[in-house]
């Protein structure tokens, strides 16, 4: 598909798979898509396999990625994972302000735009999530929402940041219910965050942001999605835990 931005396609594992399922899983992957170049290929497991995991992605074409982080460059917070223990197991993308987070653990805008500075500062690509809720998409204020998600969590980073900082956008009503934002609807969105970023950065730096959409991608739909004009990839959920689908939505985006 001809598009200046090249495509990250991102599977976010949750709370799921051990180490030794992540590794079955990762082998199998490689096999798949070790030949793919025209695609940024990441897989982010739960925190206790990164280590093992890197240990078997070392040398292919996938990239690794956690599911999240603290703010916070060490010290006494009990449960947190820092930034620098990330970049011992070679961790190049992390997951922000996803809906989930931002739902169980009421995680604000404010809190995951100091996040994303946190990771800059380590050098990780922040993946920072946007979404809204169905009763916020029946209500009309779609983009309300958005926008307003868009400007507190990207809040304080630059332009240079921008360019190294990727934005998925994740319907919540359609994360993990096989409800899929259709490709106009999805479309309509990334161009409305591509506006956004454009206001807050200019166009030359909106241009060049990736933004993902994620929200029951599947097989059968990752074609039509990535071929719209500002779907950059694809942060996926449930198909990201079986290697032959998240392979196939790998392929079929090619």
């Amino acid at each position: 598909m001809d598009k200046d931005r090249k495509l990250l396609i991102a599977g976010n594992w949750k709370m799921n798979k051990t180490v030794a399922e992540g590794l079955d899983l990762v082998q199998e992957l490689v096999r798949e898509v070790n030949q793919v170049k025209e695609i940024d290929i990441v897989v982010c497991p739960p925190f206790t396999a990164l280590s093992e995991v890197s240990k078997k992605i070392i040398e292919s074409n996938i990239r690794l990625g956690a599911q999240n982080m603290s703010e916070h460059t060490g010290g006494a917070y009990t449960g947190e994972i820092a930034a620098e223990m990330l970049k011992e197991f070679l961790v190049r993308y992390v997951i922000l302000g996803h809906s989930e987070r931002r739902q169980y653990q009421e995680e604000s805008d404010s809190l995951i735009s100091k996040k994303a500075l946190t990771a800059h500062a380590a050098s990780i690509k922040p993946i920072i999530c946007v979404g809204e809720t169905l009763e916020q998409r029946e209500s009309d204020v779609t983009k309300d929402v958005i926008g307003s998600q868009i400007r507190g969590s990207l809040a304080g980073l630059t332009s240079e940041q921008m360019l190294e900082t990727v934005i998925a956008y994740e319907p919540v009503w359609a994360i993990g219910t096989g409800k899929t934002a259709s490709s106009e609807q999805a479309q309509e969105v990334h161009h409305f965050i591509r506006t956004v970023l454009s206001e807050l950065h200019g166009d030359t730096i909106a241009k060049q942001v990736r933004i993902q959409y994620g929200g029951s991608v599947k097989p059968g739909n990752a074609r039509e999605l990535m071929s719209q004009p500002d779907i950059d990839g694809a942060l996926v959920g449930g198909a990201s835990l079986d290697a032959k689908n998240f392979s196939e939505i790998v392929l079929n985006s090619i």
